[in-house]
């Protein structure tokens, strides 16, 4: 039964729309889910660019503090810029994981749909056969057959957008990671996520010091603070002094709300973690229910008691279980993806 599903499934799957079929000629280059991140990171357009602007505002800062006639403002001012590169540098760290775990999940939970659809493909075909049996046995109407040749076109219909989504999606990895166009990835299964061990308390701590949307408005108060300790003597028009406050006042307006704003999304990134690994556990039921139902039945087609189609039907419901697992792991690994943007800080263990 398991051998005449899996050829049927090969058959579908090598009737691929042409664009898949010059895919599998070009250059195969195997990718884990770690190796994507890793090379994004060390090759990435994004990261190289970010890299080249803390190195530039690190130099800008050296030459401020060798020159001996560089005023307070201009050195703060390259101080500043140096804290806030190095913030986005980290942030862009994050940012591309976050992409490229997205992407490689997508891709690869794609492609398992392909296989999945393809043996729903297969069950259809087998069940409009037996329909068109039971018709012409006189025990089923040709309103039967009619609905199983829709289920069969339905289904159908599905396989072929999840194949041709397939490649648009890996061309978009490829693109990410830094890999030559036509490039053909052969995506290996995603580890399971890490759990999530660390408290919202600890990620809200310091959250002013890592995100780079807080670091220039502290960076903003802190010089506008600068601007009114600097006008605030008897040799400076009182109206600079009032502007200065003004200015320092609405910068620190600027921080509140910025702080606000970043820790409500932390706060809805932490809980999302922590209903995506909620998940995985009963999708792992439902996977265990489904595996024992299938033995069941394969039980009772040895006895006589089932028909091979209702093997082939719990095979099938077995499949979309373990589908259901890897789409619930994958949505962990979204989450901490996501959170750790939302943090400023790597839990995903792939951000080195």
């Amino acid at each position: 039964m398991t051998r005449t599903l899996t050829a049927l499934c090969s058959a579908l799957l090598l009737a691929a729309p042409p664009a898949a079929a010059q895919g599998s000629s070009a250059t195969a280059v195997p990718l884990t889910l770690a190796g994507a991140v890793t090379r994004a990171l060390t090759t990435g357009t994004d990261i190289t660019t970010a890299r080249a602007n803390l190195q530039k505002a690190q130099a800008t800062l050296r030459a401020v503090r060798a020159d001996p006639t560089s005023p307070i403002t201009t050195l703060t001012q390259a101080e500043q810029d140096v804290a806030a590169q190095g913030a986005a540098l980290d942030a862009t760290k994050l940012s591309v994981t976050q992409t490229v775990v997205t992407q490689y999940l997508t891709a690869y939970e794609t492609a398992q749909s392909v296989t999945l659809s393809a043996a729903q493909v297969a069950l259809d075909e087998r069940q409009l056969k037996i329909a068109q049996a039971r018709l012409a046995a006189r025990v089923a109407t040709a309103l039967d057959v009619s609905r199983a040749q829709n289920t069969l076109n339905s289904d159908r219909q599905d396989l072929a957008n999840a194949q041709a989504q397939l490649p648009v999606l890996e061309a978009s990895l490829s693109r990410s990671v830094n890999l030559p166009a036509g490039t053909n990835v052969v995506l290996t299964a995603p580890p399971a996520p890490p759990k999530l061990s660390v408290t919202l308390a600890t990620l809200q701590s310091g959250l002013e010091k890592r995100l780079p949307t807080l670091v220039q408005a502290q960076n903003g108060a802190a010089f506008a603070a600068l601007q009114v300790k600097l006008a605030d003597n008897d040799y400076t028009p009182t109206r600079t002094l009032e502007d200065a406050r003004t200015a320092a006042q609405n910068a620190q307006r600027s921080v509140d709300d910025g702080t606000r704003g970043a820790t409500t999304q932390l706060r809805d990134a932490y809980r999302a973690a922590q209903d995506a690994q909620q998940r995985v556990p009963l999708a792992a039921e439902a996977l265990a229910n489904a595996r024992t139902s299938l033995s069941t039945a394969q039980a009772r087609l040895r006895a006589g008691t089932a028909a091979a189609v209702d093997v082939q039907a719990a095979q099938l419901q077995a499949q979309q279980a373990a589908l259901g697992v890897t789409q619930a792991q994958g949505g962990v690994w979204r989450a901490l993806a996501a959170l750790g943007s939302a943090s400023g800080i790597d839990l995903t263990g792939l951000a080195k």
